[in-house]
């Protein structure tokens, strides 16, 4: 079964119900990062208290090309700061650089999304420093970050917090995942707006695997992580500049004790 081949219906509202998706109107595939055990002894992760949750800031990952391509400028919430963080300069979305990454994304191979999943990595530094800034000096303020299909800017920098917070590379991938079921709502949108691309419009099956998000592939993604990055602590020291002691802060404000939790 591809990833955007229909799910039955009662089975993605039952799993919509459920933590760790979150119920925002007008929203999909909202998911809740907190609650995951920590291999942190007696630790979990704390669970993230737009407005009832408690968060102040929204950080947008996506390009400039892609806000005026799809015409979704950034959105005005009362009581919330939206930060636009773009991973990719205007400059990474020229004709050719797309139609390469579209490539990847077509061939649905692991290899082909380690090479895209480098990309953010390496793009990705000042975008993710900022997200993790805010989780590192306001611990106590919600916060929500998204991109285009919420699975792999917003899937990667999920899987650098999960990781600093000691969650296992099965839970994570487990909640990479989870898109699957999170985007079923927008799935008819999703194809169609696949279809206007030349490269997809008469090849359904390079549509499809372009929207995969695989167990499989995240548990690669955080083995080639570990392997050319040296993780996610080496990673943000050379790609965001972050110190020991920033890392070990924001460690601390993504835990809270098992006894406090419960």
């Amino acid at each position: 079964m591809h990833d955007l081949d229909p799910l039955d219906p009662a089975y993605v509202q039952e799993v919509l119900s459920k933590p760790p998706f979150v119920s925002i109107s007008g929203v999909i595939n909202v998911r809740d990062l907190g609650n995951y055990p920590s291999t942190t002894e007696k630790h979990h992760i704390t669970k993230p208290s737009l407005q009832r949750l408690g968060v102040t800031k929204v950080f947008d990952l996506r390009s400039d090309t892609e806000i005026r391509k799809y015409n979704t400028p950034l959105p005005q919430i009362d009581g919330v700061e939206i930060i636009h963080i773009p991973v990719f300069q205007t400059a990474d979305y020229s004709p050719e650089m797309m139609a390469k990454r579209y490539q990847l994304y077509a061939s649905g191979k692991t290899e082909a999304f380690m090479e895209l999943y480098s990309q953010i990595l390496d793009h990705g530094g000042h975008a993710f420093g900022t997200v993790l800034r805010h989780i590192r000096d306001k611990p106590t303020e919600g916060c929500l970050f998204h991109c285009t299909a919420g699975k792999d800017r917003t899937g990667i920098l999920a899987a650098i917090i999960l990781k600093l917070a000691g969650v296992s590379d099965d839970d994570i991938a487990h909640d990479y995942a989870l898109t699957r079921v999170g985007r079923e709502p927008a799935r008819e949108m999703i194809m169609a707006r696949l279809s206007k691309e030349p490269l997809f419009a008469s090849n359904n099956e390079a549509a499809l695997n372009m929207f995969t998000c695989r167990h499989e592939t995240m548990m690669a993604f955080l083995n080639h992580l570990e392997e050319k990055y040296g993780g996610a602590v080496e990673y943000l020291k050379h790609y965001v500049g972050f110190s020991e002691e920033e890392i070990s802060r924001i460690k601390n404000n993504l835990l809270v004790p098992v006894s406090s939790h419960l």
